[in-house]
């Protein structure tokens, strides 16, 4: 394709895609309440204000939450971008593919068949990170709650709520994305099993660190939550491409396939010696005629 009709199919895709989220959201606004309820009860049911002084006295959580929503305009806000995150979710399979489909023609088989595995392993990973982090975060915010002081009451904005709950779903679904990096690394030839396991010290301590800053409650065992799942993964992705090293190798041996063609060996030979061109004459040249004027040669 000409640079403009690329272009103009990039403008088409983009309309497609933006379309459906607007049209997503404008329905999502419609039930953007329940929306609302829907991420942040799990959280609320642990540190919301909402039981009777009793209930309270009785358990040992003594301490909980005020959802406050300040500002004139901040409802209006809130809606908004609960109704835009809604559409944009909601809406992915139609921007993916559109995405995709402006992508696919410039790839090789190979490649396609890469990037099917990566979207078919990567999108189940991504929501179990993220269902994850939906039900690590209510503990980790009676943690955070406990910390009050006594006689003080905690002033939480639901928009800063919703904030947090996003944060951690997205930043532990992208988590759960490394070992399949890994893996199609692997695959490619960029990087093999053997170094992938020589990191394994590091990566343990990377992944703890990365843990450690992703949470933000400083209890260990919400750390540990996300740690131990992605150290799972990562021993487990290197196991995936050491057996795929192995696969490579055993090829590499049997040689080239019936259906593959071999290598060629350029090695320049010599050509021994050269018999002398008599008089201007090629050596398959055996006559000196000429037709219309020409010889063999020209």
């Amino acid at each position: 394709m000409p640079l403009a009709d690329h272009l103009r199919e990039l403008r088409n895709r983009l309309a497609k895609g933006v379309l459906a989220i607007v049209l997503v959201t404008i329905v999502a606004a419609f039930f953007y309440r329940d929306i609302i309820n829907f991420i942040t009860e799990p959280v609320l049911d642990q540190i919301g204000c909402h039981q009777s002084f009793g209930e309270l006295a009785s358990s040992k959580n003594v301490h909980c939450a005020h959802i406050t929503v300040s500002g004139l305009l901040a409802p209006f806000t809130l809606a908004l971008k609960v109704s835009l995150m809604t559409g944009v979710v909601l809406a992915s399979p139609v921007w993916l593919y559109q995405l995709w489909a402006f992508v696919a023609p410039g790839l090789h088989r190979t490649e396609k068949k890469y990037a099917y595995a990566f979207v078919g392993f990567g999108f189940p990973l991504f929501l179990g990170g993220g269902y994850l982090a939906f039900h690590v975060l209510p503990t980790t915010a009676r943690v955070m709650i406990d910390l009050t002081p006594s006689g003080a009451e905690n002033l939480l904005p639901l928009d800063d709520l919703l904030d947090l709950v996003t944060r951690m779903v997205v930043v532990f679904g992208l988590a759960f994305e490394m070992p399949l990096l890994l893996v199609m690394l692997n695959l490619t030839g960029v990087l093999s099993g053997g170094r992938m396991l020589g990191w394994w010290r590091g990566m343990v301590v990377g992944i703890t660190a990365f843990a450690a800053v992703a949470t933000p409650s400083p209890d260990p065992m919400t750390m540990l939550a996300l740690a131990a799942p992605i150290w799972g993964l990562y021993f487990i992705a290197v196991a995936i491409a050491l057996i795929n090293d192995r696969r490579r190798a055993r090829r590499a041996a049997d040689g080239p396939g019936d259906d593959e063609a071999s290598e060629l060996d350029l090695t320049p030979e010599a050509i021994g010696e050269v018999e002398p061109v008599s008089a201007g004459r090629l050596p398959e040249q055996t006559t000196t005629d000429r037709v219309n004027g020409y010889d063999d040669v020209t």
